[in-house]
């Protein structure tokens, strides 16, 4: 709803317990309505679908834990995983590759370790132009080649 409509998106709960209101945070919702009571049995209009002090504590412990394992999106190397990086694939010349020649399927292939592009760019590379010559065993590098990934 966000993306489609450009607005906020909100939820607005009816439920005794906390697990919609929650889900909504972890799918997007920014903002959570609930109904709080100070005892649910007090015979109020609403009393019977609100929430009671604990209750409404543990709505604000889970949606902010809902939030924040929503996180930011960050494809690169931590440096906690560094040292794992031999183990990894990334695309590798193993073909002599001349500046200006056209990269072609056969001048690149997916190997460990993993110090050039990732695997997930081949389709990227294929086609580029080398901006500058290149030894088989290298591995491929955006300097090395004139087409952004």
């Amino acid at each position: 709803m966000q993306k489609r409509f450009g607005l906020i998106a909100s939820l607005s709960g009816h439920t005794i317990d906390n697990t919609t209101a929650i889900a909504s945070v972890a799918l997007g919702a920014s903002i959570v309505e609930k109904h709080v009571t100070l005892d649910r049995n007090g015979g109020g209009p609403d009393d019977s679908f609100s929430l009671e002090s604990g209750e409404l504590k543990q709505l604000f412990s889970g949606a902010k834990t809902a939030w924040e394992s929503l996180g930011q999106i960050d494809y690169g190397r931590k440096s906690s995983e560094q040292a794992n990086v031999k183990f990894r694939r990334s695309l590798y010349f193993v073909k002599d590759i001349k500046a200006g020649e056209i990269i072609t399927q056969e001048h690149v292939k997916s190997i460990r370790p993993g110090y050039g592009l990732a695997p997930k760019h081949l389709e990227s590379v294929i086609g580029a132009i080398a901006k500058k010559s290149v030894k088989r065993g290298h591995p491929v590098l955006q300097d090395y080649i004139n087409k952004v990934c």
